[in-house]
């Protein structure tokens, strides 16, 4: 597992080299140079500390669904998993953070089909409130995005089968005809009982309200960068964009959306009127301040845990 984290790391990091030199060839490299010169760096632990505030946030969401399930992890070892989890945010909508469930299974014997589950409501609700704090966007900036209500209600309906026991077991029911899926069927109901319990009325619209709050935090980074770039905009705007242009790059499918993102990020904002170079300019600190600050503080606190929870197994 971990192997397959730095090769997937190395990945993405070749594929951000790409996007890099794509975006230099489509604006000026110069002039973008020029942008980071005017640029008040002295904000960057701001935004750093911000984007550590979404993950202190996020945490608790996490605890929250490991308390629902019943697993018990301590304080401090848990902290330690939700943040190995990080390593793996420029995966396809990081849902390579399943090492949590990795690291759960050899440290407390927890199944991960059981665990897995929370991986996956953790994106189910990220894209709803993302798809949230677009939807407001689209209304207050008369933007037309259709594909983003498509996103919303294929997603929404995913929620009432999970959540509906008769129609998850007719479908349930339809796949095991799979010589393969029915060698896998305890597996399944077990990731099934489990995502049935966090996708509840009531632990639902809390996280959904947690993680709203929670993506306001980069959000405003965003929000931070545009106006020390001496942009005149509210709030809503850099929301709206960064909300959208997450979307796109989570329905991509692409390592973390990498290539979309940032192309969408800059798109919009060029359609705004806003030049190339700052547009590009606020998109490379935004992903960095987010992303790849995700990534290498994810790897840092993995690389120290690794040690720590090969010597918990040794003891067992």
């Amino acid at each position: 597992m971990i192997e397959k984290l730095k090769k997937n790391l190395i990945i993405s990091l070749l594929i951000t080299a790409i996007v890099f030199f794509v975006i230099a060839v489509y604006v000026d490299f110069n002039s973008v140079i020029d942008s980071f010169k005017k640029f008040n760096w002295l904000i960057l632990p701001v935004l750093l500390f911000l984007s550590l505030g979404n993950y202190l946030v996020r945490f608790f969401k996490w605890e929250y669904y490991l308390n629902l399930l019943e697993i018990k992890v301590p304080f401090k070892q848990s902290l330690k998993i939700f943040f190995s989890g990080l390593s793996m945010s420029a995966s396809p909508g990081k849902m390579g953070e399943v090492i949590k469930s990795f690291l759960l299974k050899e440290l407390h014997n927890e199944p991960i089909s059981k665990t897995a589950s929370i991986i996956f409501t953790e994106r189910l609700t990220d894209f709803l409130s993302l798809a949230f704090l677009t939807i407001i966007g689209l209304y207050f900036f008369n933007y037309s995005a259709i594909w983003v209500y498509f996103v919303l209600i294929f997603f929404v309906i995913l929620i009432i089968i999970i959540s509906n026991r008769k129609l998850a077991g007719f479908f349930i029911n339809g796949v095991n005809k799979s010589a393969f899926i029915r060698s896998h069927s305890s597996k399944i109901i077990n990731l099934y009982e489990s995502a049935n319990k966090l996708l509840q009325p009531q632990p639902l619209f809390k996280m959904l309200a947690i993680s709203t709050f929670s993506w306001f935090f980069e959000c405003f980074a965003f929000y931070l960068i545009l106006i020390n770039f001496d942009q005149n905009v509210t709030i809503l705007f850099p929301m709206f964009v960064y909300a959208l242009s997450t979307i796109a790059g989570a329905v991509s499918m692409l390592p973390s959306g990498l290539g979309v993102t940032e192309g969408s990020l800059s798109l919009l904002l060029i359609s705004s009127n806003i030049s190339k170079e700052i547009a590009v300019a606020a998109t490379l600190i935004i992903r960095v301040a987010t992303l790849w600050f995700a990534v290498f503080l994810g790897s840092a606190v993995l690389f120290f845990f690794k040690s720590q929870y090969k010597n918990s197994l040794i003891n067992k």
